[in-house]
Order: structure tokens, then sequence, then C-alpha cells
């Protein structure tokens, strides 16, 4: 089993796709090619895919009983220990301004009462 998802490729690739994986939702393929097809397919999808992104998933003989490649994507793939897990990038820190420490003029009043 086969899994390609695509996210803003152009329209050419999904047609290329189509020849050889059923597109069961806009931008998702679903097929059962060959390894040597399945490749070919996903090197035609790193090349032509442009500003877009593409995961792909596919059954295999390991531990988990699948396995999956990205392109483009913020997450990457790792392997911890046999398994293939995804990193997260860490999100940058905001630069909202930092909240003065300490009680604010209207808890003070709330809590303690008076002006």
């Amino acid at each position: 089993m086969t899994v390609i998802v695509l996210t803003n490729c152009p329209s050419a690739l999904r047609g290329f796709l189509t020849r050889w994986l059923l597109e069961i939702s806009p931008g998702v393929f679903l097929g059962a090619p060959s390894a040597r097809i399945r490749q070919v397919l996903w090197d035609e999808v790193r090349t032509y895919s442009g500003q877009g992104r593409a995961l792909l998933a596919y059954s295999d003989d390991s531990e988990q009983g699948y396995a999956f490649e990205t392109h483009d994507h913020k997450w990457h793939p790792v392997d911890h220990e046999g398994l293939t897990l995804m990193l997260r990038p860490k999100d940058r820190p905001r630069t909202s301004s930092v909240p003065a420490k300490g009680w604010s003029k209207a808890a003070k009043r709330r809590r303690f009462g008076g002006r």
C-alpha cells in the first residue's frame, strides 16, 4: 500500500500521479505499485512539486509495518532505535512584551479593598 499526500503542488503533477494511483481526495493518492515504481513516482514528486509539500507513506517490512518520507515539510522523520518518529521543530519564542511582576493596581484594590 502506498499513500502520497500533496499540498500546494502543480496540477500537472497530480495528473501524472493519477496514471499510477487513485486520487481519493484532492491531493491524496492511494495505490499498490511495486517498490521500483514507487521510487520513480517519489523522485518525480520531489522534482516537480515546486513550492508545494509532499508526504509518502508505504507498507514496509519493519517493526512499525510502514515507512514514510517527507519533502519540504517542517517536520522530519528521524530514526530512533529502529522506530521512525517525526521531529517537530520548536516554535520560535513569541515577541510579546513580558508582563510586569507583582500585583497590578486593579488586583491590589480587589484583594485589599480601597483605592
